[in-house]
């Protein structure tokens, strides 16, 4: 996946800012916006984000909040491993313009015989196979929990202006084969990964299951 909140004459914090308040054509946002950086933790430890509680808000409701369908995707990996995502392409929440995948909370089981009623399966270039999901099962969807949400802003955010918004991280971790640093806050459950050369992605996760997304760059 790749990774601009557009930079002009005016500091980047105040570009933000400006995006943040202001939609396209100069419509003000809702009273209440959904912002990258409006994170909360609920008494179980959910966190909650672009007005989704993760492991508990479902499709359904993300679709309504987003007013978009979303593209679903069911993947195979080479290690065995299921993955529903449902990917959102350039939609604007509270005036951002972002890409967005909500990755679902499926069992094994679930997800198995979902992929064995496909009704085509394509191979990506790692092998990973992808299945188009059954007309009935796209159904289904709606119903599903949300495990964790990948945000990509429509353009760069320079390391200065995530500093502010979001603070400094606990942990930093370059990758060994890109220019790509990731940003990594376990107690918000969020990893940035933050490209000099390309788009940041955000990954939220509900701060429990973090390690999920530690122990692959520790490797």
């Amino acid at each position: 996946m790749e990774r601009k909140i557009f930079l002009g004459i005016l500091t980047a914090t105040l570009i933000a800012l400006a995006a943040a308040i202001l939609l396209p054509g100069g419509r003000t946002v809702e009273e209440n916006p959904r912002l990258p950086w409006d994170l909360r933790l609920d008494s179980q430890g959910n966190l909650s984000v672009f007005g989704i509680v993760l492991g508990k808000s479902n499709l359904g409701e993300a679709r309504q909040s987003f007013q978009s369908q979303g593209k679903a995707s069911l993947f195979l990996t080479p290690e065995n491993r299921y993955m529903v995502e449902v990917y959102f392409q350039r939609i604007y929440i509270s005036g951002l313009k972002a890409d967005v995948v909500l990755n679902l909370e499926l069992t094994e089981k679930q997800a198995k015989e979902m992929f064995e009623r496909g009704e085509r399966i394509s191979k990506l270039g790692d092998d990973t196979r992808k299945v188009e999901l059954s007309s009935s099962d796209m159904e289904r969807l709606a119903q599903e929990k949300i495990a964790f949400i990948t945000y990509i802003p429509a353009a760069d955010l320079d390391e200065a202006l995530i500093a502010s918004r979001f603070g400094d991280p606990e942990q930093k971790i370059k990758e060994t084969e890109s220019p790509t640093t990731h940003w990594l806050y376990p107690a918000k459950g969020l990893d940035i990964a933050v490209n000099p050369e390309g788009k940041e992605v955000f990954q939220y996760i509900n701060p429990a299951n973090f390690d999920q997304v530690l122990k692959p760059l520790q490797n």
